[in-house]
């Protein structure tokens, strides 16, 4: 049987690739091992479906840290603006939340998947639920797909969607880069990025500050000489393993890569409370102090830092948590003020790349044609989403990488399907 264009994954980046191939009028057929379509779709966004983001073209390619350049040929030609307009054009209301993120009206991802899945019937496209591909064989011409079942499918174009490696209950379980290899192409490193850290630290061991929430702190990640690697401002909690939150999920890629490097371990850098400098914070609660000389130390910075650290700072330091105002020597007051604003400990590693939420490395980019995504080497073959050597923050910009490289990779295959035989 015989197809001009062959999807590989039912995914976002697989189900625009089909959506986008069919609307060129190729003849298409989209495969997917698993029983349902837009698995990661359906639980982006906490199951909202977090579909793209409104910020600039330059900010959203700034929050893809991992080759995020390498899409402003692809955004030239379909970007954020353009998803949005796309959804809307299938009758999904979208609405912007904080940060940019954009969400269903309804709040619910499954709004955003059926209305892929309805556009793909509308459009003829054939689509095979749990269906395994065993191998790809590539040539001259033609390219074969074998499935499982040793039944072959011909086409002349071929679009890998498969994924990463990461969240593999959705089906992403590496699978494509074999066939990658098999084409000539190159697969960089992989690793977990958007991941939660493990930290060897006692007070992670003894689980003094396990399950404690920080709001809006600035995280940092610093380098062998102590200089800032990069700094994030959000949410994080410490775990019973070491500490996870949107800070650190953001922080993690570039802990990850240090450690790559072959360090033991990273040292990051907590600001408890970065909108106050260390000065003005010495200067407010010493005043404080001086006007409530029988208030104890610690209820002077009660309700300025969680209390839990507060008490696990004095320890470490030795303050007296009961001790007067009126006993305090400014030193002290310096002494806790620089630790809230300067709380290092150390990291040694992170959850399994099975357990991140991005697959970092991926086949080369340097392989790839970048206002096509179509490979360089060989011909009738595409790539689009996670597979790629590309990587986001979460907030939606992984789906808006896989949705735009898709878009590309659909509509370019079919385009070389016309052309070939």
């Amino acid at each position: 049987m015989g197809y001009d264009v062959i999807i590989i994954g039912g995914g976002p980046s697989g189900l625009m690739a089909s959506i986008a191939a069919a609307e060129s009028g190729a003849s298409c057929l989209l495969i997917e091992k698993g029983t349902k379509l837009g698995k990661k779709l359906a639980i982006s966004g906490g199951g909202r479906c977090n579909v793209t983001n409104r910020l600039s073209e330059d900010e959203v390619i700034k929050h893809i840290p991992g080759n995020g350049k390498f899409l402003y040929s692809a955004f030239s030609v379909f970007n954020n603006y353009d998803i949005i307009d796309f959804f809307e054009g299938m009758g999904v209301e979208l609405k912007e939340e904080d940060h940019g993120r954009m969400f269903p009206v309804t709040n619910s991802a499954k709004t955003v998947v059926n209305a892929l899945i309805n556009k793909l019937h509308e459009l003829n496209v054939e689509i095979r639920m749990q269906t395994e591909v065993k191998t790809i064989n590539f040539e001259k011409e033609v390219h074969t797909v074998v499935l499982t079942d040793n039944e072959t499918l011909a086409c002349k174009s071929i679009v890998l969607a498969v994924g990463g490696k990461a969240v593999p209950h959705t089906g992403s379980t590496g699978d494509g880069y074999a066939w990658a290899e098999k084409a000539g192409h190159t697969i960089t490193k992989l690793y977990p990025t958007e991941v939660a850290l493990t930290s060897d630290e006692p007070f992670i061991k003894q689980k003094q500050l396990q399950g404690l929430s920080l709001r809006d702190v600035a995280l940092s990640v610093l380098n062998k000489k102590n200089k800032h690697i990069i700094t994030h401002q959000m949410d994080m909690i410490f775990t019973h393993f070491g500490i996870s939150g949107p800070a650190v999920l953001r922080c993690s890629q570039f802990v990850v890569k240090e450690l790559m490097k072959g360090r033991a371990d990273v040292t990051m850098k907590l600001d408890v409370l970065p909108e106050k400098s260390e000065d003005k914070f010495v200067k407010e609660v010493w005043e404080m102090l001086q006007e409530n000389p029988k208030k104890s130390i610690k209820n002077s910075f009660k309700g300025i830092v969680p209390e839990r650290l507060l008490s696990y700072i004095f320890i470490k330091n030795g303050v007296k948590e009961e001790q007067k105002a009126a006993t305090v020597s400014k030193e002290v007051i310096r002494m806790i003020v620089t630790e809230i604003k300067n709380f290092t400990f150390k990291v040694d590693g992170s959850l399994s790349l099975e357990k991140a939420f991005v697959t970092g490395g991926g086949v080369s980019i340097k392989e790839i044609v970048p206002n096509t995504m179509q490979s360089k080497i060989m011909h009738g073959l595409y790539f689009c989403g996670e597979i790629l050597d590309i990587h986001g923050y979460t907030g939606g910009y992984n789906i808006t990488s896989a949705l735009v490289t898709g878009r590309l990779a659909g509509s370019n295959a079919a385009l070389e399907a016309g052309y070939v035989l």
